[in-house]
């Protein structure tokens, strides 16, 4: 296939690319600022892309937008988290739809704080929306894909949780701190963690794109989620180093600011693969012990 993929640089596009060239397939990056012959340029802020350069793709995977937790919640910065993630799926979902030939699929990117805080409630993909800001932004960006889906173009929505690789995203930035032995569980610990690994987010957007039966949301998480102590302490075991500190709530909502300690470090979000799973897609990295190992070497 020949597909292109916007956030072909961040923690997941830069390991999803090579993988898909790797099968075979054609991938044409979606760029801003300026774009090689081989890429195409859009802004999704100002709601351009260069459509003729998308003629003839069989597919499209979109994974770009602002980071959630790379910077503190000011209402500017929730506005940026919101817009980049609508604005771009409405301007590349539109695109798609002005084809001369439609492309068959589109793999676009959710996360399970679509779900919202929900405790140790078990979400499989047909639990609701949750309410907060974060589950809000998801329902939206979700949404966002209408457009193809009316079109006649297949949409798969990957809600993903943490994905795990030494090379970027949360593990990383643990990963100074625990080896000095000053890893600590947040709050009570007792919040929920869905996880993956990098290869297996990798893989299982490749199985998505290549299935032609599947469609609608998937959670993108390994199958046994974890409190945050079970990772916190499992994290420890991996590096050989203790992990016995606790950082309390009060200090995490005055760093972060409440909204965003809830939704982020504190939020609590139980999800499993349901429809992965019995799609037939089979994990690499299942267990958190043998994950982390895999992760740690991710780089």
């Amino acid at each position: 296939m020949k597909i292109a993929v916007t956030g072909s640089g961040g923690l997941i596009g830069s390991s999803l690319v090579p993988y898909l060239r790797s099968r075979g397939h054609q991938v044409i990056p979606v760029v801003r600022g300026k774009a090689a012959a081989d890429e195409v340029l859009w802004d999704p802020r100002k709601g351009t892309i260069e459509t003729d350069r998308l003629q003839g793709i069989d597919a499209a995977v979109h994974l770009a937008g602002a980071g959630v937790g790379d910077r503190r919640w000011s209402p500017g910065y929730k506005q940026e988290i919101l817009s980049s993630r609508v604005g771009g799926t409405t301007t590349l979902a539109e695109a798609l739809t002005r084809l001369r030939v439609l492309p068959s699929v589109m793999v676009s990117a959710s996360a399970v704080g679509y779900y919202g805080m929900r405790g140790d409630e078990v979400l499989t993909e047909e639990a609701g929306n949750g309410t907060g800001f974060l589950a809000d932004v998801c329902a939206q960006w979700e949404s966002a894909t209408l457009t193809a889906a009316s079109a006649g173009i297949r949409v798969v929505m990957l809600r993903t949780g943490v994905v795990l690789s030494g090379a970027g995203g949360a593990l990383k930035k643990q990963l100074p701190l625990f080896r000095l032995g000053l890893g600590a569980r947040l709050g009570s610990g007792c919040q929920q963690l869905s996880w993956i690994t990098r290869r297996d987010v990798t893989a299982a957007i490749a199985f998505l794109l290549e299935d032609s039966a599947l469609s609608g949301p998937f959670n993108l998480t390994a199958p046994q989620p974890v409190s945050n102590a079970a990772f916190t302490k499992a994290l420890g075991r991996a590096l050989h180093r203790p992990a016995k500190l606790i950082v309390p709530e009060q200090l995490i909502r005055v760093a972060l600011g409440a909204e965003m300690a809830s939704e982020v470090l504190l939020a609590s979000q139980r999800a499993v693969p349901q429809r992965l799973l019995g799609a037939g897609f089979a994990f690499s990295d299942p267990d958190l012990a043998d994950a982390l190992v895999t992760a740690l070497d991710d780089r």
